[in-house]
Parts: structure tokens; sequence; C-alpha cells
């Protein structure tokens, strides 16, 4: 399986990463990326971005180097009805959102409220993706998860970062997730959730699981750009190759 897409990057714009928009671009080429999406974090997370600055995003051109570029935002889950630090009129405008719990935004709680944090989110129309859901400092119920996932066509994200330190012990529940999507036909991202133009489309622990658990190819939307293109219209975005 050839992963050609990498639907979480950050660029020094989130504050707490290292590289430009460019030099993430020039290193997707380079790697063999077909299309990208840069996904700062939204404004609740300590030295993130304004809503100015997300909204606009715009400018940014549509190819780098031949890579596509596709505009979003990894906006932060503030409460446990799933609501988000980006109101509706900025994530209207943009191409593809992923929404996740993050520690400096929200406390964790109980399993039934981190999952309906996660359950609130998936709720809105313009959230594309849920990030990094197996953080073991937000225990959720993962079936729960699923379901709402395949219920709202909600794409589950498999982490690379989440098993290389930024979320420690995240492997086994990344496991359980992945293994229990296969199982119930819910499509996942794989999310390089890169802070360096050298680490996007680094995938190599996902795909040392996609392959353990013989991951099928129609469950995982990096195989081909037109299909998170067709999956993010269907959804009502107007975005193209």
């Amino acid at each position: 399986m050839k992963l050609l897409l990498d639907t979480h990057c950050h660029t020094i714009s989130s504050g707490h990463a290292y590289s430009t928009i460019k030099e993430i671009a020039e290193a997707a080429a380079d790697s063999g990326l077909k299309l990208i999406a840069m996904t700062d974090h939204g404004p609740a997370m300590p030295g993130g971005p304004s809503l100015f600055h997300i909204g606009n995003m715009r400018v940014i051109p549509e190819y780098i180097k031949g890579v596509r570029v596709l505009k979003g935002v990894e906006a932060n889950i503030m409460d446990f009805d799933g609501g988000l630090d980006i109101p509706e009129k900025y994530l209207k405008k943009l191409d593809i959102v992923i929404a996740s719990l993050h520690e400096s935004c929200i406390d964790s709680g109980t399993v039934e409220e981190n999952t309906r944090a996660l359950i609130g989110a998936m709720s809105n129309p313009y959230v594309d993706i849920i990030a990094h859901p197996g953080n073991p400092y937000y225990p959720i119920d993962i079936d729960r998860l699923l379901q709402c996932a395949m219920d709202t066509e909600t794409l589950i994200e498999i982490n690379n970062s989440s098993f290389l330190g930024s979320r420690k012990g995240s492997d086994e529940n990344c496991r359980i997730i992945a293994a229990k999507a296969r199982d119930m036909g819910v499509v996942l991202a794989a999310g390089s959730d890169c802070h360096i133009c050298y680490d996007v489309g680094k995938f190599n622990k996902i795909e040392e699981i996609f392959n353990e658990l013989e991951m099928p190819e129609e469950l995982v939307i990096n195989t081909d750009p037109q299909k998170l293109i067709d999956y993010l219209n269907k959804k009502g975005k107007k975005v193209s190759m």
C-alpha cells in the first residue's frame, strides 16, 4: 500500500513547529507525495495563529512544486459537547478541518465525557477528521467513536507522531482503533502530524500497523488524492485536484 498524501501538517504558524509551507511542500514533493493538508492549530493552542491568519489562507497557492496544497486547520475541541475554537464562518471557507483534544485546551474527563466531546465534534458538518483519538490521556469508548464516524462519514486518524513520543502510551490504543475500524469498515486517514518538513509523509509506524492488520486499501484515504477530494466534495466542500 502506497500512501500518497498527508492530511496533517504544521508550519511555524502553529507556534511550536519549525518549517514554512514552502519548505513542507518542497519536502513533500521530494518524497513523492501528491497532496498535503496544511492544518495549523486553532487559536486556543498557546502560540497558535489568530483567526485572521486562518481566514486569510486563500492566498496560499493551490500547488507548490507540483504538490496540491489543501487549506485547513486542526481545530481544538474546547468542551465536552464538542465545541471548537474556530467559528463556523471560518470553517466553511476551508478545504479540510481536523478536530482534536489537546491537554493545553481541555482537561481530560471521564470516558463518557471524552467520547461525547469527540462525537459532538463529529456532528459538526465542517469537521472531516478526528485526530489522534488513541491518546491515552483521553480514554474513550472506541466502539462508539467508530460507529459515530460511520454515521457522520468522518475520517478517523491514525497519527504517526503518536508512536514517536508525542502522546506516550498511544500504541495499543491506535492498534485497537485500526483493527476495529477495519472490521467495521470505517475509513481511516494517515497523518504524520509533522512539525518540521523532514517528517512530512512519515508514516513508518502507520504502515507497519496497516501491514500487520492487512488493512484494505479502500479503507485508507491516503492511497489516492482523488479519494480525499471526492470525500471532501461529498461533504459539501468545493475542492479540486
